[in-house]
């Protein structure tokens, strides 16, 4: 392979890695934006050093020990990402919503479209939002050695290969990583790709009660300790009595607002538009629906309307 390291048939080589190493940077950074910067970056490095390949490995190997240097770097001169229920506990309803933290603070959700083929269950799964929250609280290597072994499924030997250290080394760094995921876990939420005819039926009343704005109707689909959150706005609120409260209190404003259905992180997701005083409904949040046990658990509010484009969805409807 290496004598055509110069050649286009590299370049397409790396384009065709370049979704799952998305799905890889993402969970190591717990930023779709990082994670976009960190495979550009793995390609500008891969294509800079193609000609010195000597082909002892396979091209998606050097690429992964590419990106994960790259995503190493980048975890040395910040904090974790988190979400809100991780940075403080819930707030009464009457909060008023004005304090807000850097977007630097905050997971971000994904575009289904971007991360890896979800061939695996364990893939499917280990790109929910609580799962990439909880990742954040392993240090870097453990963090790619837990990755690389759960998620991908790689052996100890093409671990301690890539992070040039021992499979020794890599066993003891999955061991702990193991342990301190424990201490995170969180409720289990149904993945889009596997809801059931029930979980469609409870997004569509969702919907429904939304867009227009029956409040009544919208908590009664909700976990009596449902959680609701707004990033970068750093309060949250639990149970419905306070989600009901905030809806129509602070949150009026979402009344008259409509819904485009997506997929984030492999759950139900939408873009939520505003209408705006000329009629014309513009981005206001990412949507992400946690659904547990027959009813909604969570909904995530993410601020950021830079993500529309990030989701395909248009500018104004």
């Amino acid at each position: 392979m290496s004598d055509v390291m110069a050649s286009g048939t590299v370049a397409l080589d790396f384009e065709a890695h370049r979704s799952e190493l998305t799905g890889y940077c993402y969970r190591m950074l717990g930023s779709t934006f990082d994670a976009d910067d960190a495979v550009q970056e793995t390609m500008v490095r891969a294509w800079q050093a193609a000609e010195s390949f000597q082909g002892r490995s396979s091209v998606r190997s050097w690429l992964y020990r590419i990106a994960t240097n790259v995503c190493l770097d980048n975890l040395r001169s910040r904090q974790r990402r988190a979400l809100p229920m991780d940075l403080s506990a819930p707030v009464p309803a009457s909060t008023l919503p004005d304090k807000m933290l850097p977007e630097t603070t905050w997971i971000e959700p994904i575009p289904a479209a971007d991360v890896d083929p979800a061939e695996h269950a364990v893939e499917r799964d280990s790109i929910r939002l609580a799962f990439v929250a909880a990742l954040q609280h392993l240090p870097p290597k453990q963090r790619a050695v837990l990755i690389l072994r759960e998620v991908l499924a790689w052996q100890a030997t093409e671990v301690a290969e890539l992070l040039e250290t021992s499979v020794a080394s890599v066993n003891s760094a999955l061991q702990r990583a193991r342990a301190t995921l424990s201490e995170h876990e969180a409720l289990e939420s149904s993945r889009a790709s596997a809801l059931g005819d029930d979980e469609r039926a409870l997004l569509g009343r969702y919907v429904a009660a939304f867009e227009s704005y029956d409040i009544d109707a919208l908590v009664k689909l909700l976990h009596e300790d449902a959680g609701f959150s707004m990033p970068p706005l750093e309060m949250w609120i639990r149970g419905v009595e306070d989600i009901h409260d905030f809806y129509l209190g602070h949150g009026i404003a979402c009344k008259d607002s409509k819904l485009v259905p997506v997929l984030a992180n492999d759950r139900p997701a939408f873009g939520h538009y505003k209408r705006h005083d000329d009629g014309v409904y513009r981005p206001w949040a990412i949507q992400v629906v946690e659904i547990s046990g027959g009813r909604i658990s969570h909904l995530h509010h993410f601020l950021d309307t830079n993500l529309f484009a990030r989701f395909g969805l248009p500018a104004s409807m």
